[in-house]
């Protein structure tokens, strides 16, 4: 098997213009900062896919806590993450190929319409409490495929709102976004939970979806509104448009290269030490376990948001292969020592150096996607890197959680880090010993 260089150049389709505009964009010198926001259509995107994103976990906070009450059951957990991720990897590529050949708006517009289903269907049964867990295993999996069809086609209308030049800023304020949705979600949901009750607080939810809903109907975004020759749509094939975008992209370097970073990082560890903070809170021995695993969580998310803003207020970290290896390699590194540490406050501080870090070498691999990717084919290959980055999490409840049950999680995530961390310095090493090909 042929090792992909990194430094190779990128061989465009002829027909996507978003591979030749990139270097004009950077001869062009630095961006300003959170060059995407100066964009009035990237603000509303912005602001109602935060809130858009807040309402998602709103729905966590209260689904979860009202399925714990009723069921007691650690298997419906383990459904409900299972839920979330595996439509990502059934359905992305699907759904990039529909975002190709419809408009993406209407995607993303019947995307919350599955959400709010989902949110009326929890109020309706928390109302009359006749919740059963086939109810509950069904609104699970309508919020998945939610999920999938609102941030894949998500992507794919970010390149129609801001263009090449300010496609980096605005994944990357979309992936801080992302965490301030995480953040700032729980506590909502909470005070809505403590106000309103959370049989009338899940509806109350449903009204967060609205703002995308209605700015989707008339934003001059989408197929008709793009310029020049519109692409040839291709027929949706099903599951065989995911062996088509492999066999597609498989002479683009670049492409192969992100994609495989980010499916090996969500493959092997994800986010699925996230689940396991009860336990680490619980040996880390800080004062209560409750407060100690919120604000473990807090730590990862706030560097996270901290790495948004500041890598957009300052220019800093230009999107490059190489660049985006050697941050996730760091990530590694700091998920490795976290398992290792015993020390509380050591532990807040490596666990906000890894939100840090995700989130900056997350938001450049799919920065780097997209503006490769070919324009006929975009969405299926922003499906496909979807596919390998978030579907993929749905493994890592392997790798880290049932491994974990067996060695101890500590040892779980911490070998998981330095497996991932091997594979990509082999990658590196091997890269650096070849030479550029023009």
């Amino acid at each position: 098997m042929k090792v992909p260089h990194l430094n190779d150049t990128v061989k465009a389709a002829p027909a996507a213009p978003a591979v030749p505009a990139a270097p004009a964009a950077s001869a062009a010198g630095p961006r300003p900062s959170f060059a995407a926001l100066r964009n009035p259509g990237y603000r509303m995107h912005f602001a109602t896919y935060t809130l858009a994103m807040m309402a998602d976990n709103i729905e966590h906070v209260i689904s979860y806590w009202m399925v714990h009450e009723k069921f007691h059951s650690p298997a419906l957990g383990g459904f409900a993450v299972i839920s979330h991720w595996l439509p990502f990897l059934l359905f992305s590529v699907l759904t990039g190929a529909l975002a190709d050949r419809f408009d993406p708006r209407r995607i993303i517009q019947c995307g919350m319409a599955l959400f709010i289903t989902a949110s009326l269907g929890w109020g309706y049964f928390f109302i009359t409490d006749s919740l059963q867990m086939w109810h509950a295993m069904l609104l699970l999996t309508i919020h998945g495929c939610a999920g999938v069809l609102w941030q894949t086609s998500s992507q794919l209308l970010l390149h129609d709102i801001v263009g090449p030049a300010d496609l980096a800023s605005a994944v990357r304020l979309n992936a801080t976004a992302r965490y301030l949705g995480v953040l700032v979600g729980p506590a909502v949901g909470g005070v809505i939970m403590l106000t309103l009750g959370p049989k009338h607080g899940i509806l109350l939810n449903t009204c967060f979806y609205l703002p995308l809903v209605l700015w989707l109907i008339n934003a001059p975004y989408g197929p008709k509104f793009r310029k020049g020759a519109e692409a040839p749509k291709r027929a949706v094939r099903g599951f065989s448009d995911i062996t088509q975008t492999i066999r597609d992209i498989a002479g683009n370097r670049l492409l192969v290269s992100m994609i495989l970073l980010s499916g090996g990082a969500s493959f092997l560890v994800g986010n699925a030490y996230q689940a396991q903070m009860p336990e680490f809170a619980h040996d880390l021995g800080h004062g209560d376990p409750g407060v100690a695993y919120s604000m473990l969580l807090a730590a990862d998310a706030c560097g996270a948001l901290i790495a948004g803003f500041l890598l957009e207020s300052r220019g800093l970290l230009k999107p490059s292969p190489r660049t985006a290896l050697i941050l996730a390699m760091c990530w590694c590194v700091a998920l490795a020592a976290f398992a290792a540490v015993h020390v509380y406050a050591l532990a807040l501080a490596i666990l906000f150096a890894a939100g840090f870090l995700e989130l900056s070498f997350n938001s450049m691999t799919q920065a780097l996607v997209q503006v490769n990717a070919p324009g006929p084919i975009r969405g299926r290959v922003i499906g496909l890197f979807n596919m390998a980055s978030l579907g993929m999490r749905a493994f890592s409840g392997i790798s880290v959680g049932l491994i974990g049950a067996m060695i101890g999680v500590h040892w779980s995530l911490a070998l998981s880090a330095l497996i991932l961390l091997t594979v990509m310095a082999i990658l590196l090493l091997r890269f650096r010993a070849r030479p550029a090909v023009s």
